[in-house]
C-alpha cells in the first residue's frame, strides 16, 4: 500500500492545524522521494527550516524512544503506516 493512502495517526501534538497539515504533506513527499529513514528526516527538517526558520529536529524510524524539549506550538509525533516521525523546533 502506498504511504499517500495511509491515514496518519497522531500520537502527540503541540502545533497549529495548518502546520500539522503541512508537516504531514511534507512527510509524505519525503517518504516518496527518499530511500532511507535518515534521508526522510533530513528532507522534512530542511523543508520546515526553509519555511519556518530556526532549529528543527526530525527523528524517523520504526522503533525509538525519546524525551525532548521544544518550542511551544512546534512539536508533532505521528505514524504513517509503521513509520514513526517526530518533528520539533528548539530555540
Amino acid at each position: 500500500m502506498s504511504f499517500d493512502k495511509l491515514q496518519p495517526v497522531i500520537k502527540q501534538m503541540d502545533m497549529s492545524d495548518e502546520m500539522q497539515r503541512e508537516v504531514i504533506e511534507v512527510s509524505r513527499s519525503a517518504i516518496d522521494k527518499s530511500s532511507t529513514d535518515q534521508q526522510i528526516a533530513s528532507y522534512i527538517k530542511d523543508e520546515l527550516r526553509a519555511k519556518y526558520h530556526g532549529t528543527w529536529h526530525c527523528i524517523v524510524g520504526r522503533n525509538f524512544g525519546s524525551y525532548v524539549t521544544h518550542e511551544t506550538k512546534h512539536y508533532i509525533y505521528f505514524y504513517i503506516g509503521q513509520l514513526a516521525i517526530m518533528l520539533f523546533k528548539t530555540g
